[in-house]
């Protein structure tokens, strides 16, 4: 394997795997805090990573065109090691939503490059579904562990996540000359009017690419993984008292467990991207309303059909013609516009709908993305 592609694929899975150790103890991280902020500080500590991804995603994809896709993968570990140390060291609510808010920010630095990287090779359905693979074993790892260890030590998992990515930060010294002296980098005064014109640019064909009719496929993520981020966001709270700590990690992992298995699957059909879309929301319409009742069920079936559609998605993107930063920072943006604000909309409703019947209007908006039919 390639020191690049070595590299994409360790950060993908402990920077997804440290952001998913929060989410089964996000009621005991929270619960200090209830007093003041009531049941929206779990859902400020779940969606403030995402928010910090949906911040950086576009304008770290365009640098990322400019500045070398390796360093802002680099970036992202770097970042990752201090967040998660700084969540494991604090107790204070503010501290631990900038440390999550910094997280997101990592995975923002991440992605856009990956995916750019990627989409060049000679490979790029197999990479991409192997990228996909591991983020959700990442995801899955963090879930599971933090679930299992949390009676051991709250922050276990956090404590492990955080040890990996000082470990790639390590590894990232031995290619200090490579990150420093890279290529094709302006190195003169007219640098910041450069970056200007180049984010003027930039702007302009994000309006491009949001007025064509492949506009759609956009929305349809944004809705796809808003249903994600809504039940992952309150089925801690929701399952309070019902399921054991292991039962909900075990339950929230089978989600990447199962989007593991597809991504890999959908690298190999020689199908329309289309068709894998189509399928792909299909299973996650069913599992989202599953999981009201049967959890395991339930995340299996959306973490399936959310796995068979991201590659889908990512496959299609390539296929535009556009700095390839660009076109995946904004294609990763919407993923995280759905995990982070859709969660948040969501909350406004808590307060007279119960979560059962949140989770029912969850799954009927998500059918909304078969409507779209291109």
């Amino acid at each position: 394997m390639k020191p690049d592609r070595f590299l994409i694929y360790g950060a993908a899975f402990i920077i997804m795997g440290l952001s998913n150790s929060v989410i089964p103890i996000l009621p005991e991280l929270a619960s200090p805090h209830n007093i003041e902020f009531g049941g929206y500080a779990s859902s400020l500590l779940f969606s403030t990573y995402f928010l910090g991804a949906l911040a950086t995603m576009l304008p770290f994809g365009i640098l990322a065109d400019r500045f070398g896709n390796l360093r802002f993968i680099g970036f992202g570990v770097v970042m990752t090691a201090v967040s998660g140390l700084t969540i494991l060291l604090s107790e204070n609510l503010w501290i631990l939503l900038i440390s999550r808010f910094i997280e997101g920010s990592a995975c923002g630095a991440l992605f856009p490059a990956a995916f750019a990287t990627l989409s060049k090779s000679n490979d790029p359905r197999r990479y991409i579904g192997e990228f996909t693979f591991l983020s959700n074993a990442g995801l899955a790892a963090g879930a599971l562990l933090s679930g299992l260890l949390a009676d051991t030590y709250l922050k276990s998992a956090i404590l492990i996540f955080t040890f990996m990515a000082f470990i790639l930060t390590l590894l990232l010294l031995l290619r200090r000359r490579e990150l420093i002296d890279h290529p094709g980098i302006e190195q003169s005064s007219a640098l910041p009017n450069s970056i200007g014109n180049l984010f003027r640019e930039s702007c302009r064909e994000i309006i491009e690419l949001l007025g064509r009719s492949n506009s759609r496929i956009w929305l349809s993520s944004f809705l796809l993984n808003g249903a994600i981020g809504v039940l992952i966001a309150y089925y801690p709270d929701y399952s309070l008292g019902t399921l054991t700590k292991l039962q909900l990690g075990g339950s929230i992992a089978s989600l990447y467990v199962c989007a593991m298995i597809a991504s890999l699957l959908a690298g190999s059909f020689r199908v329309r991207e289309k068709t894998i879309i189509r399928i792909g929301v299909i299973f996650s319409i069913f599992g989202a309303l599953f999981a009201i009742k049967y959890p395991f069920l339930g995340f299996s079936s959306l973490g399936g059909g959310s796995g068979l559609a991201t590659v889908g998605y990512a496959l299609a993107a390539a296929r535009v013609n556009a700095d390839r930063g660009l076109v995946m920072g904004l294609f990763n943006t919407t993923i995280f516009a759905g995990l982070s604000l859709v969660p948040i909309v969501a909350g406004i409703f808590t307060g007279f709908l119960s979560f059962e019947n949140l989770f029912i209007a969850n799954g009927f908006i998500l059918a909304g993305a078969l409507m779209f039919k291109e």
